[in-house]
């Protein structure tokens, strides 16, 4: 294809104790997520929606009342700063991955690395009002865009059970679940009590809000 292409390769170093892995997760661990996720998508959402409308109207685009989002798709930052805030709170994660490709195929790469199953109860997702809304503006699920939606860069991240009351009412940790065993599979549990296998795209009762949202999410990289 023409144009410019960059490829970038990263390389550090660690103490070792500092390191985290994804495979040491354990049954009990509760599932802890930094900052709120599905806007970037959404911002994604609104950015194409009026480029389709320039292309076809020539009108300038109007991304009022979207600014928060579209910063969470524009500019990205790196949760580098979890890590300090964790060791402010005497907490070791036993396991981590950053979120790209959205939580709920996160989630699974964790469980498969850590031998383990996991329940995620949809009422505890961290969900930004401007996200929640421009979800429903598009009419789609705020919680299928906050599983499957990608590029949100935050962490997803475990840690003992003993530590709950360290991280519940931090207001950069959300607890939105905990590990199982494995035969217990891995679900999302809805604000009914209902369970729904999750998948890398979501779960299996929304399929037409999966259809939605291709493959990838928003364009991220993957693990």
């Amino acid at each position: 294809t023409a144009g410019l292409i960059l490829s970038i390769t990263a390389i550090g170093a660690a103490k070792k104790e500092d390191l985290v892995y994804r495979n040491g997760g354990q049954e009990h661990d509760l599932l802890v997520v930094s900052g709120d996720l599905g806007g970037a998508f959404m911002g994604l959402q609104v950015l194409e929606r009026e480029k389709a409308v320039f292309q076809e109207t020539g009108s300038q685009p109007d991304l009022a009342g979207h600014d928060y989002i579209l910063e969470r798709q524009l500019k990205p930052e790196a949760r580098k700063d979890v890590p300090q805030l964790l060791r402010d709170l005497g907490v070791r994660p036993t396991s981590m991955i950053d979120i790209s490709d959205g939580l709920a195929s996160e989630v699974i790469h964790l469980c498969r690395q850590s031998g383990t199953g996991a329940m995620v109860y949809d009422e505890k997702l961290p969900i930004d009002p401007a996200t929640y809304q421009a979800a429903r503006d598009f009419n789609l699920d705020p919680t299928t865009v906050a599983l499957s939606g990608g590029e949100d860069y935050e962490l997803l991240f475990t840690v003992r059970l003993e530590d709950h009351d360290k991280i519940k009412g931090n207001p950069h940790f959300s607890i939105i679940g905990h590990m199982t065993d494995t035969r217990e599979g891995m679900h999302l549990v809805d604000k009914e009590g209902g369970l729904h296998a999750l998948t890398a795209q979501g779960w299996d009762a929304f399929l037409k809000q999966e259809r939605d949202i291709p493959e990838g999410g928003s364009g991220g990289t993957g693990e």
